[in-house]
């Protein structure tokens, strides 16, 4: 359970990322560019960590599952 709950609190911080990056984009419209450009690349990252901080924790469940089966 200790990596479904790593991968849950990752994914918990991606999700920040996004909204306060979201936020940066938001508030930088028509301004300056290069904070535009650093929020939408903030947007990405998070939404690649949120990605594969799912991957972790579906996989987990998964072993979780076939652990319970092997011991029954």
């Amino acid at each position: 359970m200790i990596a479904f709950n790593t991968a849950a609190a990752g994914a918990l911080n991606a999700t920040r990322m996004f909204d306060r990056a979201a936020t940066k984009v938001a508030q930088s419209a028509g301004n300056d560019t290069t904070d535009l450009i650093g929020a939408v690349v903030d947007q990405s990252q998070a939404r690649t960590a949120f990605s594969a901080n799912l991957a972790v924790m579906k996989t987990a469940e998964q072993m979780t599952g076939r652990l319970l089966d092997m011991k029954i």
